[in-house]
């Protein structure tokens, strides 16, 4: 028997020094928003979509400015040769070597490349608004299982004090056995309530591992490690009234403010489909030198002239194109009007469980008291002799989950709270 005992205390020595082994990571939770916002893939994902959409300006902008070719043609052909098929021209082949610049200029195109722009510019902005929107939905991660950790973390220290006080109970009631005051059944009953504290403990322990995987994942970190993470004060009652966060979701939610700008932007695109009829006016030249040459050519040439280019007919494809933007426009509309209306039902949810929330905290703190008047009452009335084992036993388990139940209130709050920030667009 010695011999087990000594082994099973030089492995929980060893399991001890191997915990002990990782330092913890000192985290507040201001460092764990930061530290997510400079490497969570979904941020950084968000951003470089932001630095792609703002390209697309530089596109559209493109059809302002002169474009402009180089060319080099040589061509020699048979004497008296023309192309005589393939085309409604007569063009004869000349020989020749020449080098030249050929450009043209958009002058007009009633609006068009100006609404494209101005398309680009809302696409542009609606990607940093889903920028910002996808650093709320990282930081409510971070908050949340920030709060979970903690919770997590205070339901262990509960596991723990259960543990040690029932093991005294295994210990005073066996002693007392042993000098005959208590029956054998009442250690039975302590050592199973011991058990079951064991088990709780052990689970404990399982959970605040998760909730810091479910921390380092919402961090953006690859690598899972054990924090030390610090309280943070509870923050004030919600409001009486959901009204005014209502009013300042609908100002602030950038996941909102990203589908309006997206709604404009299609309105924009729209305007521009539907002036795909309009003629478009550009001034073109050339101008090159010809070293080499038939008798007859210059050394040199140039030309300019005007460009109008006017749509006649290309089956529907104008009127098809025009009338899809429209309908997606529309559509981009509806959607805002839908999200306005979820964000009106998200608030008032996210409104009504923090006041919950809030209400359970003065609650539990009541449980709790009370369940620890009663135990020291059942320890007493036992120690007496005037109460059973089973009714110690119980007063035990209702202590430990009011205690649990009181940690778990804290954190709840603060995580609805916390939900309550981000459906406001006060998260950020």
């Amino acid at each position: 028997m010695s011999r087990a005992i000594f082994a099973a205390t030089l492995v929980m020595s060893l399991i001890g020094a191997d915990a002990g082994a990782q330092t913890a990571v000192k985290l507040t939770l201001k460092q764990a928003e930061r530290q997510a916002e400079d490497n969570h893939p979904l941020i950084r994902a968000g951003h470089y979509a932001e630095l792609a959409a703002a390209e697309t300006i530089r596109e559209a902008r493109s059809a302002y400015f002169p474009a402009a070719i180089g060319s080099f043609t040589g061509a020699g052909a048979m004497d008296g040769t023309r192309i005589a098929a393939g085309g409604l021209n007569n063009p004869t082949i000349l020989d020749r070597f020449a080098a030249g610049l050929s450009f043209s200029q958009l002058l007009t195109d009633f609006g068009r490349t100006n609404d494209l722009v101005r398309s680009s510019e809302l696409s542009a902005e609606s990607r940093q608004r889903d920028t910002d929107a996808r650093k709320s939905d990282v930081l409510l991660q971070v908050d949340r299982a920030y709060f979970n950790a903690l919770r997590a973390r205070a339901v262990l220290k509960v596991a723990q004090q259960t543990v040690d006080a029932r093991t005294l109970v295994v210990d005073q009631v066996t002693a007392l056995a042993d000098s005959n005051l208590k029956s054998g059944l009442d250690v039975s009953f302590a050592k199973v309530n011991l058990g079951e504290a064991q088990l709780f403990l052990v689970q404990a322990k399982n959970d605040l591992q998760s909730a810091y995987a479910s921390l380092a994942a919402a961090l953006g970190s690859t690598q899972v490690s054990e924090y030390e993470l610090e309280d943070e004060p509870l923050q004030a009652a919600p409001p009486e009234d959901c009204a005014a966060l209502i009013d300042a979701a609908l100002r602030q939610r950038p996941d909102v403010a990203a589908q309006r700008v997206a709604a404009q932007a299609a309105a924009a695109f729209a305007h521009a489909e539907g002036n795909l009829w309009m003629p478009s006016v550009s001034f073109v030249g050339a101008a090159g030198v010809t070293p080499y040459h038939q008798v007859g050519l210059n050394d040199r040439y140039s030309a300019a002239g005007i460009n109008i280019t006017v749509p006649l007919s290309n089956g529907n494809l104008f009127a098809a194109r025009g009338a899809e933007a429209r309908f997606r426009a529309q559509s981009q509309d509806e959607s805002v009007r839908d999200a306005e209306n979820r964000l009106r039902r998200d608030v008032t949810v996210a409104w009504l469980e923090a006041r919950t929330a809030y209400q359970r905290l003065d609650l539990t703190n009541q449980l709790f008291a009370q369940a620890s008047d009663a135990l020291d009452l059942a320890d007493s009335r036992y120690n007496l002799g005037l109460g059973s084992i089973v009714e110690l036993t119980q007063a035990q388990l209702n202590k430990t989950r009011a205690e649990i139940e009181q940690a778990t209130a804290r954190y709840e709050y603060q995580a609805r709270t916390t939900a309550l920030q981000y459906q406001t667009g006060d998260l950020k």
